[in-house]
This record gives C-alpha cells, sequence and structure tokens, in this order.
C-alpha cells in the first residue's frame, strides 16, 4: 500500500510539473485527488489494514496529500504570474484615449410635453397641484353637474371600483378627468384660485386617438369678474408658447355638463397656417379647413361654483382641459398617427425622439 502511494504521488507531481495553464492544473487536481481518484480508492482500501498497518498508512497518506496540496499551489502561483505577464503585454490600455460614453435615456414624450405645459402656465401664475387618481363618485360626477343618469356615469365608460361605497360621497372610481381636481380645489374655499392639475385619467377606451389610460390638462382660474376674454387670451397665450409664434386658437359653441357657456378650442393649422389651402391651392391635407381641435373649455357652471360652496353671484371662474398625449401630436415634426404606440415601449419609436 506504501508502494502504491509513493508511485501514485511521483505519477502525480509529475502531471502537475507539466500543466501548461490554470485550467490544466484544476484538471490535474480534479484528476488526481477527486472523489473518483486513484487517491481516493487506495484510502478506501485503509479499512482492509491492521490497526498498526492502518496507522502508518494512513499517517503517510495525509504526508503525500499535503506535499501534493503545496506543488498545486506554487504550480498555480507560477502559472499565474506568467499569465498576468501575457495579459500585461497583449491587453495594455492606452488611457490617454477618450472612453466610450455610455448610452443614456431621455424623457418620454408625454412627460417632455407635461414639463412644457407646467412651464408654459406657471409663467402667467398658475399654479401646479396634485390630486388622486382614484376618486370619489362625487367629486368625478356630481359636484360638476352630471345627474345619475348621465352617459359618462355608466360602467362602459367609467372604470368602477370594487370597493365599499361612501355615505356621502358614493362610489370609487378610477378618475375618468382631471375637472374632479377643480371640483376639490374648490371645496378648500382658498380664493382666488389659479391652477393647473396634471395627472394620469382612466376611460373604456382604446382605438388609434383613445388609450384606456392617458394624460390630461386642467387649468381654473376663479377669481371676481372672470371672463371669456380672459379665457381666450390665456388659450391664445398657450398656442403661441407650445406650438410657436403664429399659432392662435377660436372658440366653439359647445355643450359640457360643468361649464357654461361651454366651448371647443381649435387651433390653427401649422402646416397651411391657418388658411385651410396648401401652397399649390389644394386644401390642406392635415386640417381641411384650417383648424385643429385642441380641446375644451368654458366658464364654470355656477352649480359647480354652489357644489364647491362658492357664491357664483360673487365669484366666477373659467376651465380648460385636454388631453397631454393629443396636444403633443399635434406640434410640427411629431407625425405620431396612432396615440397607441406612445405606451408600446418600442424603441425603435421612442428613440426617435
Amino acid at each position: 500500500m506504501q508502494d502504491k502511494l509513493k508511485a501514485l504521488r511521483d505519477q502525480i507531481l509529475a502531471e502537475i510539473s507539466v500543466a501548461s495553464d490554470v485550467t490544466a492544473l484544476e484538471q490535474v487536481e480534479i484528476t488526481c485527488l477527486g472523489r473518483k481518484s486513484q487517491f481516493s480508492q487506495l484510502m478506501k482500501q485503509l479499512g482492509e489494514l491492521s490497526a498498526v498497518e492502518r496507522r502508518e498508512v494512513g499517517q503517510l497518506a495525509n504526508d503525500l496529500k499535503q506535499e501534493i496540496q503545496d506543488a498545486l499551489k506554487l504550480r498555480r502561483s507560477e502559472l499565474l504570474q506568467v499569465e498576468f505577464k501575457a495579459l500585461a503585454e497583449t491587453d495594455r490600455i492606452d488611457v490617454t484615449i477618450p472612453g466610450l460614453r455610455p448610452e443614456t435615456g431621455h424623457l418620454h414624450l408625454t412627460t417632455q410635453a407635461i414639463q412644457d405645459i407646467v412651464d408654459i402656465f406657471s409663467r402667467v401664475g398658475f399654479t401646479r397641484v396634485r390630486h388622486p387618481e382614484v376618486e370619489w363618485d362625487w367629486f368625478a360626477f356630481e359636484a360638476l353637474n352630471m345627474p345619475p343618469d348621465h352617459p359618462a356615469r355608466d360602467e362602459w365608460e367609467t372604470f368602477f371600483i370594487d370597493a365599499p361605497q361612501h355615505s356621502k360621497l358614493g362610489k370609487m372610481v378610477l378618475t375618468p378627468h382631471t375637472t374632479s381636481g377643480s371640483a376639490r380645489e374648490l371645496k378648500k374655499g382658498q380664493l382666488p384660485i389659479r391652477m393647473m392639475n396634471i395627472s394620469k385619467t382612466y376611460r373604456r377606451q382604446i382605438d388609434v386617438s383613445h388609450v384606456p389610460m392617458f394624460h390630461q390638462f386642467e387649468g381654473l382660474l376663479v377669481d371676481r369678474d372672470v371672463s371669456v376674454t380672459h379665457l381666450k387670451g390665456i388659450l391664445d397665450h398657450f398656442a403661441r408658447e407650445f406650438f410657436g409664434a403664429g399659432r392662435h386658437t377660436r372658440l366653439r359653441p359647445f355643450h359640457f355638463r360643468f361649464t357654461e357657456p361651454s366651448f371647443e378650442v381649435d387651433i390653427s393649422c401649422g402646416i397651411c397656417s391657418g388658411s385651410g389651402r396648401s401652397e399649390d391651392g389644394s386644401k390642406c391635407r392635415l386640417c381641411k379647413e384650417g383648424w385643429l381641435e385642441l380641446g375644451g373649455a368654458g366658464l364654470l357652471h355656477p352649480n359647480v361654483l354652489t357644489a364647491g360652496g362658492i357664491d357664483p353671484e360673487e365669484y366666477s371662474a373659467l376651465a380648460f382641459g385636454w388631453g397631454v398625449e393629443r396636444t403633443m401630436m399635434m406640434r410640427s415634426g411629431i407625425m405620431v398617427d396612432d396615440i397607441r404606440v406612445l405606451y408600446k415601449s418600442d424603441f425603435r419609436f421612442l428613440n426617435q425622439f
């Protein structure tokens, strides 16, 4: 047994000495000292020896194993030195060469538009406020002059939440419009009010111009003697600042439950400069008549002011709002004809902006 161990020791040391790299050396270690190696097999035969022989052979085996491990450690150190020396020659780095800048991202188109809108209105005194995306029926509908049978309160239009009803505020919903934030601001009773609310809103619609979740902008101004003239001036200011010089707005009579009078807001087309005609005299391909729809606006309905605890005989208010994504898509050069592409996380599209 002792002769076999010494012969195996000589064989292993020879293999260690000729290992050409660290990987080969690791393979030698596994082959020679692993669970299925010759050394392990010999150790299993110790039980067949007498007590005296087992003690002598066991001591010899431990000494040989330690000798082999020392040889492995020394050879590994030698091979690593050779490897590092080679790396110093082949992988030398010139630290004076300019490095490669890591790829950086940018803000989403919608976020860019939100920041621009906030900046434009803050310059004329509007302060941004924030309100819940999960809202009560009273703030979303009742306080905004919408009766119980109004179509917007149908389950096919609004996302109702399966939660206990409030005794006074009704059902819980995902807020369908930022106008509920206006109802909350009125309730505070801190007059005058000049606020803007930009938030996610939710409706049961999806097509090229609608998505179930989108961002909406709401502006509210409450003071004495507020008129349509003020509304028109604010909208023209926004059109020039957001879309560029030479853009104007017009107001078309419309119907909203929470404003009276109510208007649809159009903006002059940036392609034909509001003429409705292209350079060759044909109809403008984008607007057809010189105007593009921007959003809704009007003077706040007296019932809404009353619901907010404000006397409509003493104060008047204007309000306006539109979808952020749609407004952004009307900017020159964007060329987005399907609102859904904004939220598909397609880098081929997002990297363009």
